[in-house]
């Protein structure tokens, strides 16, 4: 039998409830590979003591014929934006270091609810402010893929970010499933930096209740796996309404498992113009164009759609997204958790413990977010961004006219080198163009990998949907995921 560290979720799943292997000893598995990957820093903190716990009470109910479902006895990692009862939750930030909450998020609550075990708190961009994981206070989390050719051979790269400690927890198999969040792109972006499965659910699907805010109307909880099965089986676990959330949408939690039929014969699958930005690497474009071929292949019906105002979703989000930030980092004050840097006053004592608590990446953020709602500019930049988001929206409600499911690829390039774009915030901002406008939209969207680039690297294809449509975006990714047959491992 394959390691136990190999397993998918639904296999790990499987193999327990025939008895092949316990909780306990998938668990030790994981903490044994744990051990071994520190140098990639993908964990912040580990928490083998109640692993090993919810291990066991996972066997004692499966002992008693009480299991609670394909997610008993499953080992995650959690991304450190999550509140954690008792376990340190920082949000990749000094401001928050040591910080223990005395209450559990309710999507990890969730989780724990079927059965699952955590294994740890997983590295990510300070307050998920990133694309790389390489403004965490915690240090770097490094990509356990590697070129194998190229200027970037033998360097070590990112995992994308800001999720990118769950995408390389995940893609090192020190860790069957983690849990991200996504903003602009969060969880998709690093799904296909590290060649695995990254789900964005629409917002409201699943609480922020418990989730350490960035841009509170953007940022949406959700799985992070090596199948497009194990992100279904995940999304089951973690989605449900939540009183607790106002945003948060009082529908059932379909069996989204059950969707992944591998039919998609008669799917309208839009292929948008605006996606062909100029200076796309060839490869990505032939990725794309591969990925049209094997769903037209499947029986999907291909169409050419526009959507007109694609162009402005990166531009727009940077306004909306750090106007958010601004107002709910402005809590971070010193007096009531988390660092404390005394000053002369009240007021230096606020300045003081912004200024050494919050990285350079956290402050440039909500210093424009402080400016664009600023007296006299707050319609000249956030009212108008905010129109622009409208247009945004009814791009794709226009779209669904004519098709079900969006197809364009996940990143612009493969993974890039640790520091090479560190100086430069636009180029980093540009990693999210191709995922930013399902967020601007509340859409689900999913990355699936599709296959490696000349120098060896994994690269996504991206799957947009109607809001709350995740099973028919689940079922297209299944039989894209199918049809690619990506099984490469770093």
């Amino acid at each position: 039998m394959a390691a136990l560290t190999d397993l998918t979720i639904a296999e790990a799943g499987a193999a327990l409830e025939k008895g092949d292997f316990t909780a306990r000893e998938l668990t030790d598995a994981y903490l044994s590979a744990m051990e071994t990957a520190r140098g990639l820093n993908a964990y912040i903190e580990e928490t083998p003591e109640r692993a090993q716990a919810m291990a066991d009470a996972s066997d004692a109910r499966r002992a008693g014929g009480k299991a609670e479902g394909p997610l008993d006895g499953i080992p995650l990692a959690i991304k450190d934006l999550f509140c954690t009862e008792g376990a340190l939750s920082t949000a990749g930030s000094h401001i928050l270091e040591g910080f223990r909450p005395t209450y559990e998020s309710t999507v990890t609550q969730n989780l724990w609810d079927a059965g699952a075990v955590m294994l740890g708190k997983v590295n990510m961009d300070e307050f998920a402010m990133g694309s790389a994981n390489i403004t965490s206070h915690y240090g770097p989390t490094l990509n356990p893929w590697k070129a194998s050719s190229g200027d970037n051979a033998g360097k070590d790269l990112v995992p994308g970010g800001s999720s990118g400690g769950s995408a390389a927890a995940v893609a090192a198999r020190i860790a069957a499933g983690a849990t991200g969040t996504d903003t602009g792109g969060s969880i998709r972006q690093p799904g296909a930096f590290c060649g695995i499965v990254g789900l964005k659910p629409t917002y409201g699907r699943c609480s922020r209740w418990g989730v350490i805010a960035f841009a509170s109307s953007l940022d949406q909880a959700g799985p992070i796996a090596r199948s497009v099965e194990d992100s279904a089986i995940m999304l089951g676990g973690m989605a449900g309404f939540d009183p607790k959330d106002s945003t948060s949408v009082d529908l059932p939690v379909p069996d989204y498992a059950a969707a992944l039929t591998g039919d998609i014969r008669g799917l309208r699958v839009g292929v948008p113009a605006e996606y062909r930005m100029d200076g796309t690497p060839p490869e990505i474009e032939a990725l794309w164009q591969q990925g049209v071929a094997w769903l037209r292949d499947a029986g999907a019906e291909i169409v050419d759609i526009s959507m007109p105002h694609t162009k402005y979703a990166l531009p727009a989000y940077y306004i909306v997204a750090p106007a958010e930030a601004s107002s709910n980092l402005a809590r971070y004050d010193g007096m009531r958790y988390g660092l404390r840097v005394e000053g002369e006053d009240l007021t230096d004592t606020y300045e003081r413990t912004r200024a050494e608590g919050f990285g350079h990446e956290v402050q440039r953020r909500v210093m424009i977010g402080t400016y664009v709602l600023s007296a006299g500019y707050y319609d000249a930049y956030y009212l108008k961004a905010q129109r622009v988001r409208t247009r945004i929206a009814d791009d794709f409600k226009a779209a669904w006219d004519s098709c079900d499911v969006i197809l364009t690829p996940t990143t612009p390039s493969a993974a890039f080198a640790l520091g090479e774009k560190q100086d430069d915030p636009i180029a980093m901002y540009l990693n999210d163009i191709f995922t930013v406008p399902a967020s601007m939209a509340g859409l689900p969207a999913i990355s699936v990998p599709a296959g490696l680039s000349a120098d060896g690297l994994p690269l996504g294809l991206h799957l947009i949907a109607p809001a709350f449509g995740e099973e028919i975006l689940l079922r297209a990714a299944h039989v894209l995921e199918g049809a690619a047959g990506f099984d490469a491992q770093p």
